[in-house]
């Protein structure tokens, strides 16, 4: 829980630089404008296509049509969020991460160094990849959103699933090895789903919940460089503890 609430410390005392600023509004408008926009001509389709499929048909079936068409209209406007928020996540893993990686690895870690793979293909196709699991489960896992407690927190899951998927690599790609990184996952995982779950909380906020996957990659980001550092730093102390032992 430490790691967790030193990432989030310092992403919020980074909110005082304009610049931090910029980089997390600029995916939340662009993906509330162009969401926004499809709603308005399609999501009375989309809502109209909900209602014959089960298990909406099951619902109107049991005589319940206006349960049916209310639970339609709630899935709508979610698929509405969360597409915007997936559209967000995408333009912040692809286009804003790289930007953090740079900026709070020069700034804050130094000394951490750039060891890793800075590749934009590599990044691109993780996010995208991590997108599409994103989409088959939230879809698939739709039936179990009528068992009560369930609409809560699946999509809380789905939500910090994909920022651990996403922003855990993407913030160490410049700087961790391949062997650095599993490791970091194998023993960090745990924490940052946690780290998710909480992003996720954030971002079923009106509005203010675009803002969260630049939030959450700056938060990860953060977490990534310290956990890396804090690593390297312990397998030096190790290396120079078996040195002094042989002497």
């Amino acid at each position: 829980m430490v790691e967790i609430f030193n990432a989030l410390m310092r992403s919020l005392n980074n909110l005082q630089d304009r610049g931090i600023w910029l980089r997390l509004v600029g995916p939340a408008v662009v993906a509330l404008v162009v969401w926004l926009a499809l709603a308005f001509f399609a999501l009375d389709w989309f809502v109209a296509e909900l209602l014959e499929i089960p298990p909406l048909t099951w619902v109107a079936g049991w005589g319940a049509l206006w349960l049916a068409k209310v639970l339609a209209w709630l899935g709508g406007w979610l698929a509405v969020f969360a597409l915007a928020y997936l559209t967000a996540m995408l333009l912040a893993a692809i286009f804003v991460v790289p930007l953090l990686v740079n900026e709070i690895g020069a700034r804050e870690y130094p000394d951490v160094a750039r060891m890793g793979e800075d590749s934009f293909v590599a990044a691109t196709g993780n996010s995208v990849l991590a997108a599409v699991g994103f989409i088959v489960g939230w879809i698939g896992t739709l039936p179990l959103w009528l068992i009560p407690g369930m609409g809560l927190v699946l999509p809380i899951y789905w939500l910090a699933w994909l920022n651990r998927r996403t922003f855990a690599y993407d913030a160490l790609a410049a700087h961790a090895t391949k062997e650095e990184w599993k490791a970091l996952f194998e023993k960090h995982r745990g924490k940052l789903l946690l780290l998710g779950v909480l992003l996720g909380l954030l971002a079923h906020v009106p509005f203010v919940g675009l803002l969260a996957p630049a939030f959450g990659a700056l938060a990860y980001v953060h977490y990534g460089l310290e956990a890396l550092r804090r690593e390297r730093d312990g397998a030096v102390l190790t290396l120079e503890k078996t040195q002094w032992e042989r002497t």
